[in-house]
């Protein structure tokens, strides 16, 4: 793991990286999926070492039982916001001939550089 990551990567997963004060143990949970895979370790070593085997327990378990792994960040989200909003964005996306899925990604892109 890279100093400047946030998160444990491996297979195409990431995972969280958070401190228990309480317990005095690194721990998380693989993101971005609705299968709830956590692991743990004193230092990050062992964090990173356990998120890679439960990675690897999750995808032998799925291969045993027959079923497709979920694959995080699909690309697909659902976003509320005010009709109002709607349609101001509608009208965007339509003056600008694109989508209204390339005109959310435009702003979602602005936001983040």
């Amino acid at each position: 793991m890279n100093s400047s990551n946030r998160y444990l990567k491996y297979k195409g997963y990431e995972g969280s990286i958070e401190y228990s004060l309480d317990d005095g143990i690194l721990f998380g949970k693989v993101q971005g999926i609705k299968s709830l895979i956590s692991y743990e370790g004193v230092t990050i070593q062992e964090l990173e070492k356990d998120f890679k085997g439960a990675i690897d327990d999750y995808l032998n378990s799925c291969k045993q039982n027959g079923n497709r792994p979920e694959k995080p960040f699909k690309g697909k989200f659902n976003v509320r916001i005010s009709p109002k909003l709607h349609q101001e964005l509608a009208n965007y996306a339509a003056n600008k001939h694109q989508s209204l899925n390339a005109s959310v990604e435009e702003a979602i892109k602005k936001l983040l550089a």
